[in-house]
């Protein structure tokens, strides 16, 4: 599976940006998917994750309700709604493949992604 991602840009504060990541090759929907972001300076972080559909989605905390992950799998396209940007948003995000495994209740985790896409840069200015 490859992954493009695309949609960063310079935005300022309380601005609306949305990233997209186009996978091609392989089985789109067998994988659950993944944004992350890597900051100057600072680790790669969990941003969002997303299963089937939207209600499997689940976010960190500095980003709930304020960016939302959504999927197409007619397009093979995931998608992150970023609402409400801070300058804190400012990061490199990637986005990312896996295979989920759920558990009896519903839930799901995704120990190992597989497929990464290459990058897009997000800046806030204040």
């Amino acid at each position: 599976v490859q992954l493009q991602a695309s949609g960063g840009g310079l935005v300022q504060a309380g601005d609306s940006l949305r990233l997209s990541c186009a996978a091609s090759g392989g089985n789109f929907n067998l994988y659950g998917m993944a944004w992350f972001r890597q900051a100057p300076g600072k680790v790669r972080e969990f941003v969002a994750r997303i299963a089937w559909s939207d209600l499997t989605a689940h976010y960190a905390d500095s980003v709930k309700g304020r960016f939302t992950i959504s999927r197409d799998n007619g397009k093979k396209t995931v998608y992150l709604q970023m609402n409400s940007v801070k300058p804190e948003d400012t990061a490199v995000y990637y986005c990312a493949a896996g295979r989920p495994i759920f558990s009896n209740g519903g839930e799901y985790t995704i120990p190992e992604y597989d497929y990464w896409g290459q990058g897009t840069l997000v800046t806030v200015s204040s």
